[in-house]
Formats: C-alpha cells, structure tokens, sequence
C-alpha cells in the first residue's frame, strides 16, 4: 500500500496507485476524463457559499453521502484535497478554493451556454413551416394546425401546398421542417410516419353516361378512358397508375383538387379523388360516385422528414396532433 503525504496548500502525494484521492491522475485523455462535469462543480460551489457539505447536498436535491461520494469522485478525478469535513461544518483547501474560482467560471460559462441554447430553442419554436400534398393541405391540416394553434398560440406556420414530388423537394432543401404526402412510397432521403388512411373514388357528373351504369365500371375500362388527372408527381396519379398498370393519356390535366372537382361537376369527364375531398358534393348530388371492379384504390396518408432528423419542437406537437 502507497505512502500518502500531505501539503500545507492541500495537495497530497501519493507514491501508491491505490486509487485514492491522492493518486495522480493520467495527464493524457480528453477533457471529459479530466475535468470534473457541471454537477461536482456546482456541488463544490454550494460547499464554499453554504460552509456544509449537507447544505448543499439539500440545496441540490442529493443525499449527503452521494454528495461526499461525489466531492470524493473530483478529488480522485483531480489528485487534490479540496474539502477538509470536521464536526463543525466543511470548508475548503487552499486548493479547493482554486479550483472553486475556476469553477465559478465554467458554471456561468455553462450558465451562458444554457442561455444561448434556449434562445435557439425559442426562436426554433417561434415558426413552422410545413408542406403538404393537395389533399392532406386542403382536407386534413386544417384541423390538425387549429389543434396545434390551441398548444402554442405564439408559433407562427406557414403552409406550403404542392403534390407529394415537391413536398419532398422542400423538405430536403430545408424550406420545411415537416411534410405529408400521399404516395405509394416515401421518397429517398426522407423517413415516414403514418398519419391516416384513405380511398380514392371514382366520381363524375349526375348527366355523365358512368353515373347511370346499372353494373360497376371494370378496371380495364376505367384505365383505357381518358381521365381529368392531376399533374405527374401527385401522390393520388402515383397510386391509380400503379393500381391499374398504366393509364390512359388524360382528358384534361390540373394541378389541385379543387380544379379536378370544378372540371369534373361542370361535367367535363370522369375523375379519381379522395374520399376526403368530395363527402360534400357526393351529398348534394353535384358528382355521383361509380362503383368499380377489380381494383382497390387505397393508401396511406404519412407525414415525412428528412432521414435521421425526427422532428421537434412544434413539427413533433403537430406530428403527435395527427396521431391522437
């Protein structure tokens, strides 16, 4: 066993490696093996402000032996005495008021740090900028952003509509901090949640010849007629061209939901479209739905965010919003 020497300035020498305070730390390593974290620091000065290790250990919310054990863990940590405890209180060494000096600076250092961070958070936490395929942007958002609007009425959104291919184009620029889409599949660089589910429906006008069929449409019919579509890269195009293997050259082709309504009730020809999007003119008679044969016309609603990125702040409220 090691001999242990003391000093007037509160050092101690150690010609042992026994693992006491006194034995002398490696000087090679990172700082974070070398230097005491913010909670000893903050412990020690608790201990030079209050004159008692119990003090502060009920000042910090720790028992008195996890605050001896943790005054021990720096000494060892430093190789120095920092704490002389007696009967009537603990104050400390020449050395231990050193190092309370310099960490008095790391703590307000970190102090400022915190500061600076929650700035960051706040100002994070102060906008939203979201981006979303047609028909989650006209149907769903809505509902989901007044519930978020209810949680954090300081937080700004803005909403950018567009089909599901530039969805992911602005999320990966980073003009978004959280999307939704409703493709078949997620695009590349992004990760997914689903948020809903959904059925695409045959509709056209009451005077169309399909709103009077006394059998269902087949599949083969519905993809060789010449259709009102929305443009390439929407997610409700991705998910009939895939379900019926191809489609015909569209009768019309538009770039929102309710363009493809407005064509479809002014009785300029059939369309596809979200069960979502027309309960209302199903129920007053403007679009009559046409049943069909052989296919199955369902998919998934997800919200996305580029890979490795989980949302926070007010994308993870909204997120959690469209799953309650």
């Amino acid at each position: 066993m090691g001999r242990t020497e003391g000093g007037r300035d509160g050092t101690r020498r150690d010609d042992g490696a026994d693992g006491r305070a006194g034995a002398r730390p490696p000087s090679a390593g990172s700082l974070a093996h070398r230097v005491p974290d913010l909670g000893a620091l903050e412990l020690l000065l608790a201990v030079a402000r209050l004159g008692s290790l119990g003090g502060a250990a009920r000042e910090l919310g720790i028992t008195q032996p996890a605050a001896s054990s943790r005054i021990r863990s720096m000494e060892r940590q430093l190789g120095v005495a920092l704490v002389d405890r007696s009967p009537r209180g603990s104050r400390l060494t020449d050395a231990g008021a050193l190092v309370t000096d310099w960490a008095r600076r790391i703590v307000e250092a970190a102090e400022s740090f915190d500061a600076g961070a929650q700035a960051l958070r706040d100002r994070r936490d102060s906008r939203l900028r979201v981006a979303a395929s047609m028909t989650i942007a006209e149907y769903l958002l809505p509902g989901w952003l007044l519930a978020l609007r209810a949680q954090r009425p300081d937080t700004a959104v803005s909403l950018l509509a567009g089909n599901s291919a530039a969805v992911a184009q602005r999320l990966l620029s980073g003009e978004a901090d959280l999307g939704f889409v409703e493709g078949l599949t997620v695009p590349p660089g992004l990760d997914c949640a689903v948020v809903a589910h959904d059925r695409l429906i045959v509709v056209a006008a009451p005077a169309h010849p399909w709103a009077r069929r006394r059998r269902p449409l087949a599949a083969g019919e519905l993809a060789t007629t010449p259709l009102i579509l929305r443009e390439k890269g929407s997610g409700t195009r991705q998910v009939l061209d895939a379900a019926l293997g191809g489609l015909a050259r569209p009768l019309i082709e538009l770039s929102s939901t309710t363009a493809v309504k407005a064509a479809v009730v002014s009785g300029a020809g059939p369309a596809v479209l979200s069960e979502l999007a027309v309960g209302e003119e199903l129920s007053m008679r403007r679009l009559v739905r046409v049943p069909v044969d052989g296919v199955v016309l369902a998919r998934d609603l997800r919200a996305v965010w580029p890979t490795g990125h989980r949302p926070t702040g007010p994308a993870r409220d909204l997120l959690s919003l469209t799953r309650a």
